[in-house]
C-alpha cells in the first residue's frame, strides 16, 4: 500500500477519477447555457418541450410624426416549441419581441405578418395571432374646449347650491386621425359633488366623444384638467347699515341734534340672491313724541323678507334733544324758474314778489345763517298767460325747517310783445285825451310829438 501511495503513476489515476466525477457533479446541478444543450458522461441527449406564453406586448415601427397606427393588439400568445432548457430560459427570462413593421406602408388598411426576434434558430414559433389588419391614418392634432359634467348634484349636502365651474386648463390639444379629429363632438372631464358642502377642487380625466357618445381613441394633452366647483353655502351673511325712521313730533321748542344708533350696522343672513338685494334695513324707529330731552332707547331692528335671523335684534338708540329757536327774514324775494323766452311774469298778490321766512332749528346753527342762505323759487314752466295761483318752494343751505308768510302766491304771465304793443296803444290813447283838453295849436304839437 505504502508503494501505491509513493507511486506517481497511481497518483496520477486517482486525480484523473476526481476531477472526471467533479465534471460530472457539476453538469448534473447546472442547467445548460447559451441556449445550447449540454451532455456531459452521465446524461442522454435532453427532449423538445412546448411552452405558451401569454400576454406578450407587440411593438410597432411606424412614423408616429405623421402617422396614426389603429388595429394593433396589445397582447399576444406565443408558443415556442424546441430543446427544453431552451424553452425553459425563453420562457423565463422573455428577453425576445414581438413587432409590426409598417415602416414601408402607405396611408390606407393592411394586412401585416407579426415578426419576431431574439428567440433562437432551435425553437419553432407561433404567434397568436399571426396577422392583423391595421389602420394607418394621416396624423391631426387641433385645440378643444374641455366642457365639464357635473354628476351628484342631487347628494350634495342639503341646500347646498353649485356654482359654474371653472377649469384649468380650459382647453387641450386632441392627436389622432383626420377621421377621429373630424368627428369630435364634445371634449369632456367629469366631476362628482358627491357630499360636498364647499368648493370642490378635483383633478379629472378628460375623454373626447363623438356626436353618438362614443369615446374616440385619440391622443389628449394634457390627459388630465383641474376642476374647482365653487358650492356654496344655503345661508349667506351680509353687514348693512341702519336708517333710523322717526315717528311722531318732539314737544315744541325742542329740535334733534343728532341720532345715531349703537351698533351703526348689523349682519342679515340668508339666501345669496336675497342679500345681494338689501343696502341698508330702514325700517328701525323710534317715537320722538316720548323724547323730551337727551335719551338713548332700545329699538327692534326687523328682519327684511327672505331674511332669516339679523344679528343683533336690537340696537341702542341715541338721541341728542337742542332747544329749537326761530329767526325770522322780512320780505325774502321769490325767484321764478321755467319762464319762456317772450314771457314776463307780473306778481299779484303779494305785489311785492317776496315773503317773510321763518327758520326753526338749534340756537348754534340759526346764528350763523344769512339771507343769502335762504331761497324761494315759483315754477312757472308749462304756464299758459294768463293769471295762476302757485306754490313756494323753500330750501336753505342747512336744511332747517322753513314756515312761510304764505305757501302760495298769485301771479300773472304774459307775452313781451302783446305787453308793448299795450303799452304803446296806452300811451297813444293818453295823447289823445290830452288833444281833447287843449287849444287847436297845442293838439298839433302833441301829435308831432306823439309821432315822433
Amino acid at each position: 500500500m505504502d508503494k501505491l501511495m509513493n507511486s506517481n503513476w497511481f497518483m496520477r489515476i486517482i486525480a484523473l477519477l476526481l476531477a472526471l466525477m467533479l465534471y460530472a457533479s457539476v453538469n448534473i446541478e447546472s442547467p445548460a447555457s447559451n441556449n445550447e444543450e449540454k451532455y456531459n458522461i452521465f446524461q442522454s441527449p435532453s427532449t423538445t418541450e412546448t411552452a405558451t406564453i401569454t400576454d406578450v406586448p407587440v411593438n410597432v415601427y411606424y412614423d408616429d410624426r405623421a402617422f396614426v397606427v389603429t388595429g394593433i393588439p396589445k397582447t399576444v400568445t406565443v408558443t415556442i416549441e424546441g430543446p427544453k432548457s431552451i424553452v425553459t430560459t425563453t420562457k423565463q427570462v422573455k428577453d425576445f419581441e414581438i413587432f409590426a413593421d409598417l415602416t414601408d406602408l402607405s396611408v390606407g388598411t393592411h394586412s401585416v405578418r407579426l415578426k419576431h426576434k431574439n428567440l433562437s434558430d432551435q425553437l419553432e414559433v407561433d404567434i397568436d395571432p399571426a396577422v392583423i389588419t391595421v389602420g394607418i391614418h394621416e396624423k391631426v392634432s387641433e385645440n378643444f374646449p374641455v366642457e365639464v359634467d357635473v354628476i351628484n348634484k342631487n347628494k350634495m349636502k342639503e341646500g347646498y347650491i353649485a356654482e359654474r365651474p371653472i377649469v384649468k386648463p380650459d382647453s387641450v390639444k386632441i392627436t389622432g386621425a383626420k377621421e377621429h379629429i373630424d368627428a369630435v363632438a364634445v371634449v369632456k372631464a367629469t366631476v362628482s359633488l358627491e357630499g360636498a358642502d364647499g368648493t370642490v377642487v378635483q383633478k379629472s380625466k378628460v375623454a373626447v366623444y363623438d356626436a353618438n357618445g362614443n369615446i374616440l381613441p385619440v391622443t389628449i394633452e394634457p390627459s388630465a384638467v383641474t376642476v374647482t366647483v365653487p358650492v356654496e353655502s344655503p345661508t349667506k351673511s351680509k353687514s348693512v347699515p341702519l336708517k333710523i325712521k322717526t315717528t311722531g313730533k318732539l314737544s315744541d321748542g325742542l329740535s334733534i341734534s343728532s341720532i345715531q344708533s349703537i351698533p351703526s350696522q348689523v349682519t342679515i343672513y340668508g339666501p345669496k340672491d336675497v342679500l345681494e338685494q338689501i343696502e341698508s334695513i330702514d325700517d328701525v324707529s323710534v317715537d320722538l313724541s316720548k323724547i323730551k330731552e337727551n335719551a338713548t332707547v332700545e329699538a327692534d331692528v326687523p328682519a327684511p323678507d327672505g331674511v332669516t335671523n339679523v344679528v343683533p335684534n336690537k340696537v341702542q338708540i341715541k338721541i341728542d334733544i337742542e332747544k329749537r329757536e326761530e329767526k325770522t327774514f322780512k320780505q325774502v324775494p321769490i325767484k321764478v324758474i321755467g319762464l319762456g323766452n317772450n314771457q314776463e311774469i307780473e306778481f299779484i298778490d303779494p305785489d311785492t314778489g317776496k315773503l317773510d321766512v321763518v327758520l326753526r332749528g338749534k340756537d348754534s346753527v340759526l346764528k350763523n345763517v344769512k339771507e343769502s342762505d335762504i331761497e324761494l323759487y315759483v315754477n312757472v314752466a308749462g304756464l299758459d298767460e294768463g293769471e295762476h295761483e302757485v306754490n313756494v318752494e323753500a330750501k336753505n343751505r342747512y336744511n332747517l325747517s322753513t314756515v312761510l308768510s304764505s305757501e302760495k302766491v298769485k301771479i300773472r304771465l304774459f307775452n313781451k310783445e302783446n305787453s308793448l304793443e299795450e303799452a304803446d296803444n296806452e300811451r297813444r290813447n293818453q295823447i289823445e285825451e290830452n288833444n281833447d283838453s287843449v287849444e287847436p295849436s297845442e293838439q298839433k304839437k302833441s301829435a308831432e310829438e306823439a309821432s315822433n
